[in-house]
């Protein structure tokens, strides 16, 4: 690097220790430099943040930073990108609202900041906000952040942030967690994603037992570009029936490539509704109640992973030609009281599932349910089952097992 050229941009990697290397590169100018990547250890090498006045990218990621490496930090008011995550930083300043021009901020990793500053609320040029999953109290005043794209894990369980969210108009992906629902939280909720006309990707949890979501299945419509709806950590969003969204129109949600929901009872006009999402790649289903299922050939043209569990299975049949790029199978399922019960089962064998009739198979987790079966059926169906991927072409990875699966034949709340 020349002393005497100006620089706009740099990037910092100390792989090979020489001793002229141990003092900051305060000799090359740093007047036109608009973009900063460093590594650690080369934060040492580091000169003075006040001196890049023009700086609109800095990206300290996985260094670790103390006070004395932010020093400057906070008048670098052209920022654009702020990357300081995995830095150890224990909390961010109030100072980090003197940031004006600033769309990213990215400070995931820390996971000893708990709250943001209340200061955040003035970075009304802000689109991405990333930050630890259990920092999820914000500060009133999020809906100034109009600007909002891309918004880490949110507590929903003020009324008030909630309807502050409707107007983070161009949201395209968020998550949001409720410890306790009311039925003027999830209103307010419905409103708010239905001002979100560009939404991409939401991811939904909800803690407490078995909470219904019903009126985000009935009164929320999706824009048509939404791909993903996903829950985290077991704590789906739970539905009386099938979203309103899907058994009306299902073709309509054209993107829809993830699905993640609870449902009361999975039928066999809902699995076929579901197969008609034409970009479903990932389907995970839970229900209190199923009935003996036949996955048919002409739909999931699209599916890699297929997961359903269920309180009370019933027994869960594959026809040939169906799920034809499904990788991986998970599911908890029971047999049927007769083969007749399956329609289309053309009275074949009574424990064969039809999994080997799925030609992309790489992976097969099922629990045959002792609870409903008798157990020397119940391990009849794992033994036939075994054999049938061992003969598999593509020798899929398997856990099948028996296990006494709780049968749970109430209702969620």
């Amino acid at each position: 690097m020349s002393s005497q050229g100006n620089v706009r941009r740099l990037s910092l990697q100390k792989i090979i220790k020489e001793e002229h290397q141990d003092a900051p590169l305060e000799s090359v100018s740093m007047l036109q430099v608009r973009s900063i990547a460093t590594f650690e250890p080369a934060i040492g090498l580091m000169p003075r943040l006040s001196s890049f006045v023009v700086l609109r990218v800095l990206d300290l990621s996985t260094c670790a930073l103390v006070d004395h490496n932010l020093q400057g930090l906070w008048s670098l008011v052209h920022l654009r990108y702020l990357g300081l995550s995995d830095t150890g930083l224990c909390e961010l300043p109030e100072e980090v609202g003197k940031l004006q021009f600033l769309q990213v901020l990215d400070v995931t990793g820390n996971w000893r900041i708990r709250k943001l500053p209340s200061s955040v609320t003035k970075l009304r040029r802000l689109m991405c906000l990333l930050y630890k999953e259990r920092c999820t109290r914000l500060p009133g005043g999020i809906g100034s952040l109009t600007a909002m794209e891309e918004l880490s894990s949110i507590l929903g369980d003020s009324l008030s942030i909630v309807k502050e969210m409707g107007n983070m108009k161009r949201m395209r992906k968020f998550k949001i967690e409720f410890e306790h629902m009311s039925l003027e939280l999830e209103e307010a909720f419905v409103k708010s994603l239905g001002e979100m006309s560009n939404l991409q990707s939401v991811t939904i949890s909800i803690d407490g037992r078995y909470k219904m979501m019903d009126l985000l299945g009935e009164k929320w419509v999706p824009p048509q570009g939404l791909r993903e709806l996903k829950s985290r950590g077991g704590r789906v969003c739970r539905f009386s029936r099938l979203p309103a969204w899907i058994r009306e129109n299902p073709s309509q949600m054209s993107q829809l490539s993830w699905l993640e929901i609870g449902l009361t009872e999975v039928r066999q006009v809902d699995l076929r509704l579901l197969g008609r999402l034409p970009a479903l790649q990932i389907l995970l289903l839970e229900c209190l109640r199923q009935g003996p299922l036949l996955v048919e050939a002409d739909g999931f043209r699209c599916l890699t992973l297929f997961y359903l569990w269920s309180s009370s299975p019933g027994q869960v049949v594959f026809q040939p030609g169906a799920l034809p790029k499904v990788e991986r199978i998970a599911l908890h399922t029971g047999l049927s009281v007769a083969k007749e019960e399956v329609d289309g089962n053309n009275g074949g064998d009574w424990f064969d599932t039809g999994i080997g009739n799925l030609p992309s198979l790489r992976s097969v987790n099922v629990v045959f349910c002792t609870s409903l079966l008798r157990e020397e059926d119940a391990n009849k169906a794992t033994s036939a089952l075994v054999t049938t991927l061992r003969a598999h072409p593509n020798s899929p990875g398997y856990d099948v097992n028996v296990e006494d699966i709780y049968s749970d034949d109430g209702e969620w709340l």
